[in-house]
């Protein structure tokens, strides 16, 4: 069942790399506060890298002024080219976190895990924007297709913040 406003967000685990390597991150730490997530199919993907993740970075300041704590940013990648991707993009820069769903069990737990077998991609997330509170999904907007990104930008999220 894919999420909806007044679902609680799924208990789980990220990856991202820490001083030491890989390192866990528990989801319940998102349970508190207001919590900007956007998810996508790909890290170093077309539309992911041209528009997805630079609408974030454009808007992050303005979440943060909203009251919004966090920005996560989760992807089925390998944290190793979550940590290269948000680098390159300037997402760390931004103060954006960039995780890796790298099982995408997170994905599948939040009913948004699609393939496209032309592109090479299997189980990957549905492009998507939600807004937490405490844990609570007070906004989510899920894009009709992988290679679009309107509902889901960081600017119409941030209308709704």
């Amino acid at each position: 069942m894919t999420i909806t406003v007044g679902d609680k967000l799924p208990a789980g685990q990220a990856l991202r790399v820490g001083e030491n390597g890989p390192e866990a991150v528990d989801l319940a730490g998102l349970a508190s506060g207001r919590v900007a997530i956007f998810g996508l199919p790909g890290a170093f993907t077309g539309t992911c890298t041209n528009a997805h993740m630079p609408s974030f970075i454009r808007s992050a300041d303005a979440f943060r002024a909203k009251g919004v704590d966090r920005i996560v940013c989760l992807t089925v990648n390998d944290p190793f080219v979550t940590d290269a991707w948000a680098r390159a993009t300037g997402a760390d820069k931004a103060g954006i976190e960039v995780l890796a769903d790298a099982d995408g069990s997170v994905t599948q737990a939040l009913g948004l895990s699609f393939d496209a077998p032309p592109a090479g991609l299997y189980g990957r997330c549905k492009r998507f924007a939600a807004l937490l509170k405490d844990g609570r999904f007070e906004v989510v907007d899920i894009e009709d297709s992988p290679g679009t990104c309107s509902v889901s930008a960081g600017e119409a999220l941030l209308e709704k913040a």
